[in-house]
Formats: C-alpha cells, structure tokens, sequence
C-alpha cells in the first residue's frame, strides 16, 4: 500500500484521487479551499460542459499545445471513457450542438457532486482549508509536502492546482512555484479563451450586438492565422463569443500590430450573389437612403459602421449609388475590418496557456523526469485546447493517468 497526496480539488485533482485510490492506496487530497470543484461550478456558464463525445482521433485537433503529449492520456481516459464513469456514478449527461457534454440537469455543482461521491465511496481522505506550502524532496525523490497544518509525508505528490486564469477560484499558479522549486521550467503564461481588445472606438457603437452565422477571421498580413463561423458579440472593449475566444487560443503568443480581424457577415453569399442582391435593393427602393434599404440586411446599430468602412455616406439615395461604392459595400459586408490591440487579462481568460514544461514528464505516466514520485496533471501542464469540454478532457484525462501510475 502506498501513500499518495494529491494537491488540488479541481477536476485533474478530484479524478487523480479517485485514480490513485485504487489497490488499497492511501489517498489524501488536499484542496485550500472550504469546497472542492470551485472552478467547474463556474465552467460552461455553470452548467459544466465536462467533455466533447468525440472519437480520440477526432479530439486532437482541438488541442492547441503540445497535442503529441496527450495521445497516450486521451487513449487511456477517453471522452467515453469519462462519460461512463459519471453516468456509472449516477450522473445523467447529455450531448449537445457540437458534441458538448452536460449533465442532464444543467447544474455544475452535479458534476463535484459525483466526483465528491466517488471519493466518499473510494475512502478518499478530503481535507479542506489545507495549503500546501512546499514539496518535500530527498535526493532526487519526493518525500512529502508541508502544509499550513504541518508536514505531511508519502511516497508520491500529484500536483494539479490549475493555472492563474480567474484566481478566485483558488488557480494562483501554485503549482507553478512547487515546479520551479524542483527544478523544472515553466513555459510562459498566457491568456487562452478570452476576450480580445479593438483598437480604435468604432465597436463601440455597436456593443452589446450578437452576431450568429458569421465568419470571424484573423490574418497576419496574408496568412490566415484562424477563420471560424459561428457566434460573438461586441463588447465596451471589443469582441467576446465563442469563435473569438477559439481564436485567442491561437494568437496569445502573436505580436497584435501584425494582426488584422475580419468578419464576413454574409458567409453563405458568394460576392456575386450579395451583390445581386444588393442591386435588386437598390432598383426596388432607389428613392430610399441606403442606411434605410441596408436593414434588411444588417442589425440597425451595424450600418453606419459599415458604410463608414465602405465610405459611402449613410444620407445618400440608393439611385446614385455607384457601381464602384456598391462593390466596395459587397467587400466590406464579407470583409469587416478590426484591428487587434490586446487580449483581455489573464484573470478573465477560461484557460491559462502554458506551464509546466511537457518535455520535462513522461507522457505515459505524467510522472516527472526530474523527481521521482512527483506527478503534474491538468492545467498547470502546458496543454490546453478550444472551448467545448476539451479544457476539462485533458484535466480528467492526465488527472487519471497520474493517479493511475501514482
């Protein structure tokens, strides 16, 4: 029988101990907080949407750093295999648009609920309140942990406190210090799943508007960076939505002045189409302004941005508009035009982007390279992938091999 502490009571924390309770093992999770799960109470806008109900092969191309490392995890502890377990814990899911897991009754707190069961049932040894202060380490072997209760010795550490994105869930990069203490690197951290900031005021006009069906693109000078169709929203500092965050998670580490976003608001228009189209306005209503005809077309509050980008002015009479200002219109409505300033801070960000070194722990194990006995899982790893339950797959995922191997 070993003795085994686990650091952490978020999602990689709550399944490790659950793996590593297995042979009769003696586990002891550690969470500083007065409740376990506090960040997925607040994931899937509280609805905790916990994997993706896709094949392995089909889950790879979600995950946005070091993919390669994963493969062994995803295969071992697969979104069925996650399924499973909460649906044989007594949890209800169901799969919805874009194959995203949720519990049947659209509350979080279900999801802790039944991982806190297992737990129960595994005689997992929960202790709340406890913070971990340090890694105990003796030629090259880890020996314990001391804690705000005092030192606490085992003969493995899985440490999985999460990153630094919304810090009052108790994700204030621990784990990033216990890992430096031992010696090994952090990759730097960066926001991923977030806001991005616009230059200049123009959305602020519209703020607060929702588009859906649009494409929402980003080049760097010709070179398609990321291009999604979907859903977003303006806000008073930019653009916010689902296909906005997916693309942050592929330009956290970009130099922004290079950057240029893109909208196309009619994506199912080819040019030609959208510019009969708009002909056949313009001849049906030729008296009429064009800002008035163009609400047939767009949101009210979305015109004047974008005749001012078409440079056509908003009192002008559809009957003078030009062959030339009406192509220009046609490329302004597929071709909407933001530049990027800034992502939005790392506090508010759904994932922290980067960690702990991947090439620094065995893939199979999640056991460190330079400790024996010292294992890392979930999110203080540097792995980390779009939104729909892929951020939770891997917590749940390397969380279970290194309880597994622990």
């Amino acid at each position: 029988m070993r003795k085994i502490v686990v650091i952490g009571g978020g999602p990689a924390g709550l399944i490790s101990a659950y793996s590593a309770s297995k042979n009769q093992n003696q586990v002891i999770l550690l969470e500083k907080n007065e409740k376990l799960g506090k960040k997925i109470y607040i994931t899937g806008k509280g609805r905790c949407n916990l994997t993706n109900d896709v094949l392995p092969n089909e889950f790879f191309p979600n995950v946005v750093s070091n993919p390669k490392f994963i493969y062994s995890a995803i295969n071992v502890f697969s979104p069925k295999d996650v399924f499973d377990f909460f649906e044989e814990n007594g949890l209800q899911l169901k799969v919805e648009r874009g194959n995203r897991v949720f519990p049947l009754s659209d509350k979080a707190s279900d999801v802790t609920k039944t991982l806190e069961k297992a737990l129960f049932k595994a005689n997992v040894d929960v202790r709340l309140n406890t913070e971990v202060k340090k890694i105990l380490v003796e030629n090259g072997q880890v020996k314990g942990v001391e804690t705000n209760f005092g030192e606490i010795l085992c003969d493995s550490v899985i440490v999985c406190t999460g990153g630094i994105s919304y810090p009052l869930t108790g994700s204030t990069g621990d784990g990033y210090k216990f890992a430096k203490s031992v010696g090994h690197n952090v990759v730097e951290l960066k926001p991923s799943l977030v806001g991005i900031e616009l230059c200049g005021n123009e959305f602020i006009e519209v703020q607060g508007l929702s588009l859906k069906n649009v494409t929402f693109t980003i080049k760097a000078s010709e070179k398609v960076l990321f291009s999604q169709f979907g859903e977003m929203l303006f806000t008073h500092f930019g653009v916010s939505g689902p296909i906005v965050l997916s693309a942050s998670a592929l330009i956290n580490r970009k130099v922004m002045n290079n950057l240029t976003c893109f909208i196309d608001l009619k994506p199912a228009l080819t040019n030609e189409v959208l510019d009969a189209r708009l002909l056949r306005e313009f001849k049906d209503n030729n008296l009429k302004t064009i800002a008035n005809v163009m609400r047939s077309l767009l949101p009210k509050n979305l015109i004047a941005v974008v005749l001012k980008q078409a440079s056509i002015k908003q009192s002008k009479n559809c009957s003078e508009i030009t062959a030339q200002e009406r192509e220009k219109l046609v490329f302004t409505l597929k071709n909407l035009k933001f530049l990027p300033k800034k992502l939005r801070p790392i506090d508010e960000a759904i994932v922290t982007a980067g960690g702990v070194d991947v090439k620094e722990i065995n893939p199979k194990t999640m056991e460190s390279k330079k400790v024996k006995g010292l294992y890392f899982a979930g999110e203080v790893l540097d792995i980390d992938a779009f939104t729909g339950g892929f951020n939770m797959q891997l917590a749940f995922s390397t969380g279970f091999v290194a309880g597994n191997n622990a």
